[in-house]
């Protein structure tokens, strides 16, 4: 068999897998796997996000987290509006539709990172990381300090956006949303990793001077990257609003960024698939080990060590070897 026909067969098993994947869970009593699915997909996408300017770009941003929150935000504000039925601003309607509070999401994040990254960008190394960061936490304040959107208690979505036709009340159906948006992304990223903008990314990545050699503008293909990354967080924080009813300053805080970048290394850097691997194995490691030991994060880290020592390029390349595909 050979590899592209290796490949196909895997992608057809795991689609099949995850189709099924709340059918079995409830045949076995255990329909929390469906939940637990469900925010394996949104911070696949999240991790995802990251990888595309972390493994492909080289920009190492430790405030991701702020675009994640602003997803959420995007969703929980909308919906209040439309729960009290006073417009926004004064003129703009609020809504509980997610085809509509989704590209909301996904737009205002986009715009979030275009401010951040085009200041943040003039920078480089350490500097940039602390940028980020700083910005991450400045937004992380300035929710807490909305006292009109729950402020630090954050803001409580009652029912999920609704979509035509669907029951979004049901946790199920809310996997199989999620499983769509998870399943288009992706496409889409594999799609831009492969294009010619992401084979300039990934020459950025290696050197900038040479790209600036051959007439490449390095400032504006990084920040339409980082923007585009901006933009799959958002999506991933409106999903993640609408799963769990709620927005709440803490999607902001450093410490989400931080496990975002702990899923992609878990996962493999510079890998499409990787950062969802990455945030299944902290997901499960993390339910597995926190019904073990209060201290569970102890554990996550020798995992994460032994990971980056030994596995030359996280989880999905230890798969690779163990199944004798080349990386």
């Amino acid at each position: 068999m050979t590899q592209s026909s290796s490949k196909f067969l895997i992608s057809v098993c795991v689609m099949v897998a995850l189709v099924a994947l709340p059918f079995f869970a409830d045949m076995l009593g255990q329909p929390a796997l469906t939940s637990l699915a469900t925010r394996v997909l949104i911070y696949g996408i999240a991790a995802a996000s990251l990888n595309f300017v972390l493994g492909f770009g080289g920009m190492v941003s430790f405030g991701h987290a702020a675009f994640f929150g602003v997803g959420g935000y995007v969703v929980g504000i909308l919906y209040q509006h439309y729960a009290s039925g006073e417009p926004l601003f004064g003129f703009l309607p609020g809504t509980n539709q997610l085809l509509v509070t989704l590209p909301a999401a996904v737009l205002i994040s986009g715009a979030v990172a275009a401010v951040i990254g085009a200041l943040s960008l003039r920078t480089s190394g350490v500097q940039f990381i602390m940028i980020t960061l700083a910005f991450a936490q400045m937004l992380f304040f300035f929710f807490v300090s909305l006292k009109a959107y729950g402020g630090d208690d954050g803001l409580i979505i009652r029912r999920a956006n609704e979509v035509p036709g669907l029951n979004m009340r049901d946790k199920q159906t809310i996997y199989y949303v999620c499983l769509v948006a998870a399943i288009v992304f992706f496409a889409l990223l594999s799609k831009l990793v492969n294009s010619r903008f992401g084979y300039v990314i990934a020459g950025l990545r290696q050197s900038e001077q040479r790209m600036a050699a051959i007439g490449l503008s390095a400032y504006r293909y990084k920040l339409v990257a980082f923007v585009i990354s901006g933009m799959g967080a958002g999506l991933a924080g409106a999903l993640m609003a609408n799963f769990m009813r709620f927005a709440s300053p803490d999607m902001l805080h450093w410490t989400k960024s931080g496990e975002l970048m702990v899923m992609v290394i878990l996962g493999g850097v510079g890998t499409v698939f990787g950062p969802l691997i990455g945030a299944g194995t902290f997901i499960v490691l993390e339910s597995l080990l926190a019904s073990w030991t209060e201290n569970w994060q102890l554990g996550l880290g020798l995992i994460l060590l032994f990971v980056v020592l030994y596995t030359q390029g996280g989880v999905q390349a230890l798969l690779e070897r163990v199944f004798g595909r080349r990386s």
